[in-house]
């Protein structure tokens, strides 16, 4: 069975689920899974997880992202982004070092709203299908991390400029709250995901040029981890979820190793004694 990962250069215009099962059809994998969605505007990085690859997504979806983002101010839409039907139109009034100050307002750690238009969910149902129907719900603010924004360019209306962001962060909240705070409103007119966690878009290829060839496998994905063999001894108890006795300097994650070099698991110091978290 293959396992691992594949870096997709997501087109616009398609969704992250039917960039799954694209792919699952083309290869005819068992499963296939993304980590972390890319709304159908958006364009670039999409990791996908195949078949016992997805045991390990949890890892990947925690990880900080970056993107080249690109708002436009003086025009709100209900979607906070250039799918969405125009509420109103403003004249955008402020001073290019206004703009600028603002916008790295958003620098650090911060509640954020999410967009009414998203798939997070309130009692089993997400928060899209209630704005579809006209319902009003709340959402409580999550707190995000912006790490931080770069290579801005202002050309009003137009602010562009590079973002690292944690998990669930929002750009599209961004370019509302940034329209909100300049009293002009703003969505989010272009977005493009250039990296998440160690995996860049540059490595990624379009749908139709994907090969099998391209799977990144599961051991490779964490090369920044450091690594052991389990004895012989040992690797039945370890594989079976018991903790054994294992001398280990630190409680990180560890690349675990059976003693023929076949990567099977991801592996943590406890006080128990060492045992997995991710078994492949």
């Amino acid at each position: 069975m293959t396992n691992g990962f594949i870096l997709v250069n997501k087109d616009s215009g398609i969704t992250s689920s039917r960039v799954v099962q694209a792919v699952k059809k083309k290869f005819q994998f068992k499963k296939v899974g993304h980590l972390g969605t890319l709304d159908p505007m958006a364009t670039g990085l999409l990791i996908l997880a195949i078949n016992r690859g997805t045991k390990f997504s949890s890892l990947l979806l925690d990880s900080h992202k970056s993107y080249a983002a690109e708002i436009t101010l003086g025009e709100q839409t209900d979607t906070d982004d250039a799918e969405g039907e125009v509420l109103f139109t403003k004249s955008v009034t402020s001073a290019h070092d206004e703009v600028k100050k603002e916008l790295l307002s958003f620098l650090g750690s911060n509640l954020q709203h999410p967009p009414i238009y998203s798939a997070l969910k309130v009692k089993g149902k997400p928060m899209y299908k209630y704005a579809r129907a006209g319902i009003v719900v709340e959402k409580a603010p999550r707190m995000i991390t912006i790490e931080s924004i770069k290579n801005i360019s202002i050309n009003l209306p137009i602010v562009s400029f590079d973002i690292v962001c944690s998990k669930g962060t929002y750009i599209r909240s961004i370019a509302r709250d940034l329209g909100a705070q300049l009293d002009c409103g703003g969505h989010l007119s272009g977005l493009t995901r250039l990296t998440q966690q160690d995996f860049s878009l540059s490595d990624a290829k379009t749908i139709d040029k994907i090969t099998e060839k391209d799977i990144i496998q599961l051991s490779d994905a964490f090369n920044h981890l450091d690594s052991l063999h389990i004895p012989e001894t040992q690797l039945k108890s370890f594989t079976n979820g018991s903790a054994i006795d294992l001398q280990v300097a630190h409680d990180d994650l560890i690349k675990v190793y059976s003693p023929s070099g076949e990567f099977i698991a991801l592996g943590r110091m406890t006080p128990a004694g060492f045992r997995h978290e991710y078994l492949v």
